[in-house]
C-alpha cells in the first residue's frame, strides 16, 4: 500500500535555495523539504568562495549589474541582473539574522573595513571587493547555519534518504489547465516509493556536472530536477553552458577537490610546468579574467604542451595570510602532501556549474503552475553564457525569497489533489543486471567529458547524441522492467539532461562564453540576447 503524505508545499532539495524557502514559508504553511542523502550532502556545503553583494560604500549596484553582464556574454537578461543585484544586501543581512558567521577584517588585510568588520574578497569577473566569505568554507557555514534553523522550525519537515522519482500532474491530457499537484518520491532505505501531495511543489536539485567524468560537484548533482521538469512539460534555456572551474585539485585522492577562486582573487598566479605565467596572452585581467576565458586558456595550454595539469601558485603571499584565509584548502593539500605556503599547486579544469536550466520568472514559477525551480536548476536569466563568480548563493537567496512571498499567497487557494494514482509496481522484478546501470553511467560520463567538454566540435556533439540515443532506449527498457533504485533514477535523469546539453550546444552555430566549438569558433553578433530554448514534446506524459 502507497504512503501517502500532505504538505502545503513540497520542497525538493536541501541546498541553500530549498532550506531558504523553507524559512520563508514555515510561519505560513506545512513544509516538507526532501533530501536524496544527507541534508548537507548537496552543492551548498562545497561552495568555497562566497556572495556577492554591494556591501561597500565605493561599491555600486551599478558596478556589480555591469561586471554580471559582461561576464554573461551577451545573454544575461538586464531585469533578472538587477532583480539580483537589487536585493544582495538584504539577502546578506537575512544570513547574518539566521546565524550565519563570515569572516571578519584582521591586521594583515589592508583593505579597509566595511559594515560590521567583514572582510571582502575579489574575485574573477568583479571590479570591487564585494565577495562576503566565510573563510574559504563559506557554503558550509551558510548550510549549518540554515539547518539549524529548519530543524527548530515546527512547520518545517525533514526527510532525509528521499529521492524524488516524478513530479505528478492533475491533467497528463491538457497542458494548458495542468498543475503540479506534488511527486512520487523513493524512500532510499527501504526500498518504497511514498506519494506527497502538496498544494505547491518547489524543485531545488541543483544542477548536472555530474554528467562530466571530472567535476568538483558532489554524487548527487545529477539534474534531476531539470528532467523531471522537462517531463512535466517545462522548457529548459542555455544547456550547453556549463561553467567548468579552472583550478581543481589535480591529484588520485582529490578529483573533486576545487581550489577556490578566492585564491586568484588574493593574488595567486597560474603557472606552466616551466613556472612562467600565461594567463596575460589570454586575457588583459590576467588570473583575474571571468571563468571561461580562464579554463579555455588552461585547456588550451595542457592541449599545446600534451601535459596533464598545470599549477596554481599563491606561495610568494605571507605564510599567515594563506593560513588564515584558505584554512580548509591549506590543510587538505598539507595531508595530500601539497604545501600551499611554498609550492605551486597542480590543477586541472572540472565541470562545476550549470548555468542553464529550468525556465523561471522573477517570482521562479515554471511553464506549470503550482512548480517552482530555484536554485542552480533554474535559468532565470541571472548567468547568461557564463556564471559571474559568487553570484550562484545570491541567486538562491534571492529566488527563494521572491518564491516563498508568491508561494504564501498561492497556497491559500490551493487545495490537496484527491485524483492521484498510487505507484504501482505489480508488473516489475528485482534487477539482476546492476552491471547494466554502472556500465551505462561510466560510458556517459567518458563519453561527455570527450566529446561535449571544454572544447567542441559539430562532429563529436552528434556522436555524442548517437551514443545517448542508444543509452536512453536501454535505461527505458531496463527502467519498465526492473524496480526502481536511485542509481537507476541518477542514470535517467543524467541522459535526459545530457540530451539536453548536446542538443542545445547543436542549436547554437556560435563560439560564446563557456560554449567554445571548433566549426564556428568567432561570437556571432546576430545572436546577442538569443538564449537556446528547448521546449519539450506537448503530448501525455508517461512515468
Amino acid at each position: 500500500m502507497t504512503v501517502t503524505h500532505d504538505f502545503d508545499v513540497l520542497v525538493i532539495g536541501s541546498g541553500a535555495a530549498g532550506l531558504s524557502l523553507a524559512l520563508h514559508v514555515a510561519d505560513h504553511a506545512s513544509v516538507a523539504v526532501l533530501s536524496k542523502n544527507k541534508l548537507s550532502s548537496g552543492s551548498t556545503s562545497w561552495a568555497q568562495g562566497g556572495i556577492a553583494a554591494v556591501l561597500d560604500d565605493r561599491d555600486t549596484k551599478e558596478s556589480h549589474i555591469e561586471d554580471t553582464l559582461n561576464a554573461g556574454g551577451g545573454l544575461c537578461e538586464y531585469d533578472a541582473v538587477k532583480f539580483v543585484v537589487d536585493q544582495g544586501k538584504e539577502a546578506i543581512n537575512w544570513l547574518i539574522e539566521n546565524g550565519a558567521d563570515f569572516t571578519k577584517e584582521s591586521r594583515e588585510d589592508k583593505q579597509k573595513a566595511v559594515e560590521g568588520d567583514y572582510h571582502l574578497t575579489k574575485e574573477g569577473g568583479h571590479s570591487f571587493r564585494r565577495v562576503i566569505h566565510s573563510a574559504d568554507a563559506t557554503g558550509k557555514e551558510v548550510q549549518i547555519s540554515l539547518e539549524k534553523k529548519v530543524k527548530a522550525h515546527p512547520n518545517i519537515t525533514l526527510f532525509e534518504n528521499h529521492m524524488a522519482v516524478d513530479l505528478i500532474s492533475n491533467d497528463r491530457r491538457n497542458i494548458k489547465t495542468q498543475k503540479c499537484v506534488g511527486a512520487y518520491i523513493l524512500d532510499t532505505k527501504n526500498g518504497k516509493v511514498e506519494v506527497f501531495r502538496a498544494k505547491s511543489t518547489v524543485i531545488a536539485t541543483g544542477g548536472a556536472s555530474r554528467a562530466y567524468l571530472y567535476t568538483s560537484n558532489p554524487d548527487g548533482s545529477t539534474g534531476d530536477g531539470i528532467a523531471m521538469a522537462w517531463r512535466m512539460g517545462c522548457r529548459v534555456a542555455n544547456m550547453e553552458f556549463n561553467q567548468f572551474h579552472p583550478t581543481c585539485l589535480y591529484h588520485p585522492e582529490a578529483r573533486t577537490f576545487l581550489l577556490t577562486e578566492a585564491l586568484r582573487g588574493e593574488g595567486a598566479y597560474l603557472r606552466l610546468p616551466n613556472g612562467d605565467r600565461f594567463m596575460d596572452r589570454f586575457d588583459k585581467r590576467a588570473e583575474l579574467a571571468p571563468r571561461d576565458i580562464v579554463a579555455h586558456a588552461i585547456d588550451h595550454e595542457m592541449k599545446r604542451l600534451g601535459v596533464e595539469c598545470l599549477y596554481l601558485d599563491i606561495s610568494h603571499k605571507n605564510d599567515e595570510f594563506i593560513m588564515e584565509h584558505f584554512p580548509t584548502i591549506y590543510k587538505r593539500c598539507l595531508k595530500l602532501g601539497f604545501d600551499l605556503t611554498k609550492e605551486p599547486i597542480p590543477i586541472v579544469p572540472a565541470a562545476h556549474y550549470t548555468c542553464g536550466g529550468v525556465m523561471t520568472d522573477l517570482k521562479a514559477r515554471t511553464d506549470v503552475k503550482n512548480l517552482y525551480a530555484i536554485g542552480e536548476v533554474a535559468h532565470t536569466g541571472l548567468h547568461g553564457a557564463n556564471r559571474m563568480a559568487s553570484n550562484s548563493l545570491l541567486e538562491c537567496l534571492v529566488f527563494a525569497n521572491a518564491a516563498g512571498k508568491d508561494i504564501v499567497k498561492l497556497i491559500k487557494k490551493e487545495k490537496f489533489s484527491t485524483t492521484i494514482k498510487p505507484w504501482d509496481e505489480s508488473r516489475v522484478a528485482d534487477s539482476d543486471e546492476e552491471v547494466v546501470v554502472s556500465h551505462n553511467w561510466n560510458e556517459l560520463r567518458h563519453f561527455m567529458w570527450d566529446y561535449v567538454g571544454i572544447v567542441r566540435s559539430t562532429r563529436r556533439l552528434q556522436r555524442a547524441a548517437r551514443r545517448i540515443e542508444m543509452l536512453a532506449g536501454e535505461i527505458r527498457e531496463y527502467y519498465g522492467a526492473f524496480r526502481i533504485t536511485s542509481d537507476l533514477l541518477e542514470l535517467r535523469n543524467l541522459v535526459t539532461v545530457s540530451d539536453l546539453i548536446v542538443h542545445s550546444a547543436l542549436q547554437r552555430t556560435e563560439s560564446r562564453g563557456l560554449h567554445h566549438t571548433l566549426d564556428f569558433p568567432d561570437r556571432d553578433p546576430d545572436m546577442d540576447g538569443r538564449n537556446t530554448v528547448l521546449k519539450p514534446p506537448r503530448k501525455p506524459f508517461s512515468r
